[in-house]
């Protein structure tokens, strides 16, 4: 009987909070990855609470690489520097990128990358290179990353981990093809990973060993009315797709259809954290704006919205799926 007494008072317990683990599931969506900023700066600073493994496409997979090689050279507020360097650097940029342009958006629809930008101008792959070590990054990291691109002829996702990840992986993942040259790997083309998962999930489940996944959603999910421009016509038709992914991984963690739970499964907790909760009128916004006083607006959207995940009273609901694995 007292043995009874005891395991109910085990089972009763409440987890720690904040978490001592968590992996990281960071959407892509331009420069609104800078709202995703935002919240690692905070989650850094949460010196408890360690990353198992981080998933990310396009915008996700490099505050992903970014933030990671930070904490290997610098530790946390290295990390916090290094993010912060690199949205800086991409901002001062922004002059070099034809989408910073008045019209673009209708010019790029008529015209091929191959045409717009015939020498494949990406200061990205720059950005990238000033601020991340590859090889360092691939030799030392602890935590799990796992970046996400769409494979062109099948559409299907690829997942870029350990010795994969180098700067073209990352490109890969980040390469929208209205804008960008197909990425190239080992004979194989790559456009950007928010069309098959947007971040990778299901794939984060099964190689983390954390109890609690953080969501960071950067595209917006609602619109207040029905869009009628062209150009709004064409932006909410990208949201939807870019937030598919993410609403059929949620259902399948949720909803699996096969039956029974596994003990990991049972044990996930979910949470998230969305953009559009945090900046009010996101949906109005660019993801090509990267101007400098809206990437620290977003960012500071973003440690307000990690604050408010980290302050509640109560620990993200259980997911109660069949088992996926």
């Amino acid at each position: 009987m007292l043995e009874k007494a005891r395991g109910f008072l085990r089972r009763e317990q409440p987890d720690p909070w904040p978490p001592p683990a968590i992996s990281l599931a960071l959407q892509g969506g331009g420069s609104f990855g800078a709202f995703a900023w935002g919240v690692l700066d905070r989650l850094l600073e949460e010196r408890a609470t360690r990353f198992d493994a981080i998933s990310g496409a396009s915008a996700g997979a490099v505050n992903a690489v970014v933030m990671t090689s930070g904490l290997i050279e610098g530790g946390r507020e290295g990390a916090r520097s290094r993010l912060h360097q690199f949205w800086k650097r991409v901002s001062q940029s922004a002059g070099f990128l034809p989408q910073a342009a008045p019209g673009f958006d209708l010019i790029m629809r008529a015209m091929s990358p191959y045409q717009l930008n015939p020498f494949n101008v990406n200061p990205l792959r720059e950005a990238l290179e000033a601020e991340v070590d590859f090889e360092r990054l691939r030799a030392q990291t602890k935590v799990k990353l796992l970046i996400g691109a769409t494979r062109v002829l099948d559409g299907h996702l690829r997942i870029f981990t350990g010795p994969d990840l180098t700067v073209d992986a990352i490109l890969a993942s980040a390469c929208l093809p209205l804008l960008h040259h197909t990425v190239e790997l080992n004979g194989e083309a790559y456009w950007d990973g928010g069309y098959a998962a947007n971040p990778p999930l299901i794939p984060l489940v099964r190689a983390s060993e954390a109890d609690h996944l953080l969501i960071v959603q950067l595209t917006p999910a609602i619109w207040e009315k029905v869009p009628l421009t062209a150009r709004d016509v064409a932006r909410r038709v990208e949201q939807i797709q870019f937030n598919a992914t993410l609403n059929s991984d949620l259902e399948a963690l949720k909803y699996g259809k096969l039956i029974g739970a596994t003990a990991k499964l049972k044990r996930l907790r979910i949470g998230r954290i969305s953009a559009e909760d945090q900046y009010a009128g996101l949906a109005d916004e660019s993801a090509a704006n990267l101007g400098w006083a809206f990437l620290q607006r977003l960012h500071d959207a973003g440690r307000l919205g990690a604050d408010a995940w980290l302050g509640r009273a109560m620990p993200a609901h259980r997911v109660p799926t069949p088992s996926l694995f």
